[in-house]
């Protein structure tokens, strides 16, 4: 055999991962996608609802319109937190997805989850280095966009 006829390492190895993807693209099960968007439509939607009535309720009480929303922002972050911490939240998101993650409640899911999974290495070197591991990007880019809006405002005024 000449050298031309003689398949090379890199070209077997690369024809053992096309049929490993073949075969993977076969077996693989195609999601729902309908039905996980309207999961997470539903789902989504009942948080906001349960914000609003929350909202409507205590502006009936007597609350103004800035008080009463930021009181409402405080007990979705406790409700996400609470149902966090019980298990009942990481439930809710495996069956709605991105309805539940949307949401105050998901950054809410987000910050005690990553104190949960970290609990086991301690309070100061586990959950008090760690906790900010995911909400740290989020809250940077908050500032850094805020800041940036803040500018512009200033900018065209």
């Amino acid at each position: 055999m000449n050298e031309t006829e003689t398949p090379n390492a890199e070209e077997l190895r690369q024809a053992e991962i096309n049929e490993y993807d073949s075969l993977v693209k076969q077996i693989k099960p195609k999601p729902p996608l309908l039905k996980n968007c309207v999961w997470a439509f539903i789902v989504g939607g009942l948080i906001c609802v349960l914000a609003q009535i929350i909202l409507n309720s205590l502006q009936a009480g007597g609350m103004g319109q800035t008080d009463a929303s930021s009181a409402t922002s405080v007990v979705m972050i406790f409700l996400g937190a609470l149902f966090t911490g019980i298990g009942v939240y990481d439930e809710l998101g495996k069956k709605a997805g991105a309805g539940s993650i949307v949401p105050i409640t998901g950054f809410s899911n987000a910050i005690v989850a990553s104190a949960i999974e970290f609990k086991r290495e301690g309070y100061i070197f586990g959950v008090g280095a760690r906790i900010f591991s995911v909400a740290g990007p989020t809250l940077v880019f908050g500032f850094a966009v805020s800041t940036l809006i803040g500018l512009i405002k200033l900018l065209l005024m």
